[in-house]
């Protein structure tokens, strides 16, 4: 009785006022507990705002270890008002272990429910509640830049460097591809950068993943910034696209390693055998060809390694790897492997998205899953890294974003039997399919 309506027992054989005080907390639970499902299902934001909401997090965690205890102590009453010492001693046995199972299992389970909500609570609290930032034209453009781990090493030269252009409403999103090697690029007019570099970053030996240490170097030009080196590449990003940023994501490349392996793997197609642990001598193994599930070391380094291939192909991976994650990471894989997820999210990324606006970016993740994820890529043959013409870069980003809100043109069809390098569809200098493509699953 005690295990389905939490305070009957007391209520017909023990302490009426606890039973009824039980029973109606209960009941309040159970109601509450469906309003707010029904306000899910109409309102999906609404439990996305609740896992990211600080006060909340503390509410149900608390309320969770209160019904813990609570309910524990009411299964003890409960044997004890079935008079266990009047049983023979089997009856006995089996009634004190019956009770023990119910009491530890229902406890348990609460506190363990607990322990996931605190970790969430420690997920959402290491993100401020930054400027909120409204959608351009109807996208949120969020720049998403790849280095690796170390002491010190955060927001130095972003090795890896896409923007994500969102639809606000539907979620349809266009990956944009910058190299790493993009020399000669004017800033955004008016900015810092653009006035140390009116005519364009055209010093020697000055690419734009350079950017970001240059302003390191001269962090008085910032003023007050916690982040000089990011601003400048967004700075950079800004000119050379001519989109407004909104936010950016700085991931850590060991920290994706780890969140590949929570939630147990993903899958891609290996078109070549892809080299792994570094250029040269420092190559350990390979990944071999064929489409497999690969876990955390080897996801980190289809999606990194250079060797036998160039920069371009290793950007047409990094993008079917995004790919791969955002249409196979499904709800229940995160809701089965919480902690794991959140413990690598926590230590993969740095961002400057408040936490207020998790609940629309996971609303529009989801409904992203469920259409095609486009690309468009500032690379060769297309564009000359060395001398880039920057009104074609800004047509190209323009016409690939129109063609994902369905403005222009037809989609066109991924290649087929086409060479490979480096496990990406096409070469160098025909260029790669997954860096320009209308359905990047089909590409890769």
């Amino acid at each position: 009785m005690t295990l389905v309506v939490p305070g009957s027992a007391q209520l017909v054989a023990g302490n009426k006022r606890i039973g009824r005080i039980a029973i109606r907390i209960w009941m309040g639970l159970i109601a509450t507990s469906v309003l707010l499902f029904l306000i899910t299902l109409v309102w999906h934001k609404f439990a996305f705002k609740m896992a990211f909401n600080l006060g909340a997090l503390d509410l149900v965690r608390l309320l969770m270890m209160g019904i813990a205890i609570g309910w524990a102590a009411l299964f003890v009453d409960a044997w004890r008002l079935g008079q266990p010492l009047t049983l023979v001693k089997n009856q006995r046995l089996m009634v004190v272990g019956v009770n023990g199972v119910l009491c530890f299992t229902v406890a348990g389970t609460l506190l363990f429910g607990a322990h996931l909500v605190t970790v969430q609570r420690d997920f959402a609290a290491m993100f401020a509640n930054g400027k909120v930032s409204d959608a351009e034209h109807g996208r949120y453009n969020v720049l998403l830049m790849g280095g690796d781990s170390g002491a010190g090493r955060w927001g130095l030269r972003p090795d890896s460097m896409t923007i994500a252009s969102i639809d606000e409403e539907t979620g349809r999103t266009v990956l944009i591809g910058l190299p790493r090697n993009l020399e000669n690029f004017k800033f955004k007019k008016g900015s810092v950068m653009d006035e140390q570099f009116p005519d364009g970053f055209d010093c020697e030996g000055c690419y734009l993943n350079g950017v970001s240490t240059w302003a390191g170097d001269h962090t008085d030009l910032f003023g007050k910034s916690k982040s000089p080196g990011i601003d400048a590449t967004i700075m950079a990003v800004e000119g050379i696209t001519d989109l407004k940023i909104n936010y950016w994501a700085m991931v850590n490349l060991q920290g994706f390693k780890d969140l590949v392996d929570a939630v147990g793997g993903v899958t891609v197609t290996v078109r070549d055998r892809i080299p792994v642990g570094g250029l040269g001598s420092d190559v350990t193994g390979y990944i071999e060809p064929g489409t497999r599930k690969l876990n955390g070391h080897d996801a980190l380094w289809y999606a990194r390694s250079r060797e036998g291939s160039d920069d371009y192909s290793r950007m047409a991976r990094q993008k079917c790897m995004m790919n791969a994650m955002a249409t196979q990471v499904s709800p229940q894989k995160v809701v089965s492997n919480f902690g794991e997820i959140a413990e690598a999210g926590g230590s993969m990324i740095e961002t400057n998205l408040p936490r207020s606006e998790f609940a629309t970016f996971i609303d529009l993740a989801l409904k992203a899953k469920d259409q095609k994820i486009s690309s468009v890529s500032i690379v060769p043959p297309a564009i000359n890294t060395a001398d880039p013409d920057l009104a074609k870069i800004k047509a190209m980003v323009k016409k690939g974003i129109d063609k994902a809100e369905g403005k222009a043109g037809k989609p066109g069809k991924a290649r087929k039997n086409a060479s490979t390098n480096g496990a990406a569809i096409g070469t160098r200098d025909e260029g790669y399919a997954a860096n320009a493509s209308e359905d990047l699953a089909a590409a890769c």
